[in-house]
Order: C-alpha cells, then sequence, then structure tokens
C-alpha cells in the first residue's frame, strides 16, 4: 500500500497484459485521460504521479533520491513490481521515456516493449550531438524558474504545447505546471535538463516506439532521429502533431501509432 499511496497508483481496464503510463515533467497522469480509454478493453491500465507531482505523496520526496533520473526509475520498477507486470508495455512522455528506458534496463522481465513519446537522452548540445538547447539556455531557462516559478511557468507552457489554435491546452499546461510545488519543480527540472542518458540507450534492446512530433522545441527532430540511432530495435514515427504534448494535443494520431506498434509487434 505504501507504493500505491506513494505514486497515487490506479489500475484500470481488463487484460492479461498491462500498459504503464507515465507523465512529464510539471504534468500528472490526469494528462492521460484522452489516449488510456482506446486501450482499457484489452489491457489492464496502470497510471500514476511521479513523486512530487499530482495526488502522490509529497513527503515521500527525497531530493538525494531524485537526484537523478534513476530515482524515478527505480519507483516505476517497484510499481511494475508491486502489480506483478512482466512482459507489459511502458509508455513515457518527456523526461518519463529516459525513466522507461532505465527502468527495462534495471529489471528486463517487466516490459517487452517501449512507447516512448518526445523523448530525450540530453537536452543540451555537445560537440556533433544536437540536443536543441545549449548551456547557457539551459542555466537561463533554470534560473528563470529559481525566481519566478508561476512567470516561468506561464511564458513556457504555451511554447511547450506549441498548439496556438488550441490556447485551451496551454492554458491547462501553465496550471499543471502551477500546482507543482515550487521547490520540487525546481529541483525536478535541473534533474531533467541536466541530465545526460545518452550511454543509457545502448542497454536496451526490446521493441521500442518513438513518437516525434514536429515544431517541438523541447525535442527536436534531431533529438528523436538520435535516440532511433542508438537505441537497437526501434521504429520512429515522425507525427503530424506539433508540439511536445500530442497525448493531450493529438490523442487519436498517438492512439493510432500506438495501436499500430503494439499490433506489428
Amino acid at each position: 500500500m505504501f507504493i500505491v499511496a506513494r505514486n497515487n497508483v490506479k489500475i484500470s481496464g481488463q487484460g492479461t497484459r498491462t500498459i504503464m503510463f507515465a507523465h512529464g515533467f510539471g504534468c500528472d497522469q490526469h494528462m492521460w485521460r484522452f489516449v488510456t480509454p482506446a486501450f482499457e478493453g484489452h489491457y489492464r491500465i496502470v497510471t500514476f504521479d511521479h513523486v512530487g507531482a499530482g495526488r502522490s505523496d509529497l513527503s515521500a520526496y527525497d531530493y538525494a533520491k531524485y537526484a537523478s533520473l534513476d530515482g524515478y526509475a527505480s519507483d516505476v520498477v517497484e510499481i511494475a513490481r508491486e502489480f506483478d507486470v512482466k512482459n507489459g508495455v511502458f509508455v513515457g512522455h518527456s523526461v518519463s521515456a529516459m525513466i522507461g528506458v532505465l527502468a527495462a534496463a534495471r529489471d528486463p522481465i517487466l516490459f517487452s516493449r517501449l512507447v516512448l513519446i518526445g523523448p530525450s537522452p540530453c537536452y543540451i548540445d555537445d560537440g556533433d550531438y544536437v540536443g536543441g538547447f545549449s548551456k547557457a539556455q539551459i542555466n537561463d531557462l533554470l534560473d528563470f524558474l529559481d525566481s519566478n516559478h508561476m512567470g516561468w511557468s506561464r511564458t513556457m507552457a504555451p511554447g511547450i504545447m506549441g498548439n496556438p489554435d488550441k490556447p485551451e491546452l496551454g492554458e491547462e499546461l501553465a496550471n499543471s505546471f502551477c500546482r507543482t510545488d515550487p521547490e520540487i519543480a525546481k529541483h525536478f527540472a535541473r534533474t531533467t535538463f541536466l541530465s545526460d542518458n545518452r550511454k543509457d540507450l545502448g542497454g536496451v534492446v526490446i521493441p521500442s516506439l518513438i513518437l516525434q512530433c514536429s515544431e517541438d522545441i523541447i525535442a527536436p527532430e534531431a533529438v528523436g532521429r538520435y535516440v532511433h540511432t542508438h537505441l537497437a530495435n526501434s521504429t520512429l514515427v515522425l507525427m503530424s502533431a506539433t508540439g511536445h504534448c500530442p497525448n493531450l494535443s493529438a490523442p487519436h494520431e498517438t492512439i493510432d501509432a500506438i495501436e499500430c506498434f503494439l499490433a506489428s509487434s
């Protein structure tokens, strides 16, 4: 019960195979509400909130543990083991994509398929590697968040969502950012944007689907192609969806891509 309460784990659907959905930075499991119903008829669905997000147990937030993505991957493994997940499917959005890669490498029996939506193993440009940001830009982004959490949320959310014709989605993302405890948000942001998990891609060989949006300011196409090149047995799908959150802005395209991947696998 500790794990369930810690991560606000919810179970739905029917089926012998499990799909676990993991949300991105500043979000919670509610962000999957347009996607999960499509799979509930044939799969057991596991959704949860990362510690520090949504209705998770904030008292369980350990700054040392969550100073790296390994801490979050450890939680994913514990949740999967708690619910006896074997040969399941892990769907991770944004930073949770790499959390899923780490969890799959840590315990290979848990997942037999990975779906990575907008993954980035490293956000900072490094030599020939294009992460999308310079080190100075990341430092500026983190300094802005440190000094003005609410202002950062309201400024960044519309650009991250990337659908100006649907302002309500940018507003939803901004509100989600604003609801996050400011100190936890600052810490998780540093863990996210300063992470470098490029070497960890080689530790996973199970079939993986990479969903790459167009006009994604957080994880540009060059990053998706890098992940595809360095992640064995991966499939790259370039989506028509724009922005960084197709689970909200283009749920039908997201669902279709996942269904096709699981059917072909």
